[in-house]
């Protein structure tokens, strides 16, 4: 089934590409949330007509979720749940979940916005992906913990190994770069 796309959609095409899908992708979520028309002639006809205000609205919508992804930038959602001394959780942690620990941040997002393969099973930091519009995603931090005691506690050890890792990058690029001068001293001779 042809269709014509009404916003960019990931591994189809941007707004006004004539595209062939499955007729029940079409059917079943292009066409029912309004991402998509036929691609009939009165459709493109139409299309033709309003493309100047279809771009103008996903323009406004992009700048909108990217003020929205500029203040998301950096966010750490803590997620708090029992779990095993092994660190597996007693359940599992969804991107539903995500999305109501953003909600509680004060950041209201689409149902679909974090995107997550698979639930979260096992403690630990994560960084999810939230689509906030088809052209702009932001990762966000979600820290699943016991309590928030035990959240601060790997967070600090989490800053300590990325320092020390930096620490040691330096160390590395100071003895490349001392490596590089007794080459060329060596040529020079």
């Amino acid at each position: 089934m042809e269709v014509i796309l009404l916003e960019r959609i990931e591994r189809l095409g941007q707004i006004g590409d004539v595209v062939n899908v499955k007729p029940g992708f079409a059917r079943n979520y292009l066409l029912p949330q309004n991402k998509a028309l036929r691609a009939t002639k009165a459709n493109q006809e139409l299309f033709a007509q309003q493309r100047v205000q279809i771009e103008a609205n996903n323009l406004k919508r992009r700048e909108e979720a990217e003020a929205v992804a500029a203040k998301m930038d950096g966010l750490r959602l803590l997620i708090v749940r029992q779990a095993a001394e092994t660190g597996h959780l007693y359940g599992s942690v969804t991107a539903r979940d995500i999305r109501e620990a953003a909600k509680e941040a004060g950041f209201t997002v689409e149902k679909t916005a974090a995107q997550l393969n698979q639930p979260i099973k096992v403690l630990g930091t994560y960084a999810v992906p939230f689509a906030l519009h088809p052209e702009v995603k932001v990762n966000v931090e979600v820290v699943i913990a016991r309590s928030a005691e035990e959240a601060e506690i790997a967070a600090r050890r989490a800053a300590e190994a990325e320092a020390e890792e930096a620490e040691a990058d330096a160390e590395l690029e100071v003895a490349d770069e001392a490596e590089a001068v007794e080459a060329e001293e060596d040529e020079a001779v």
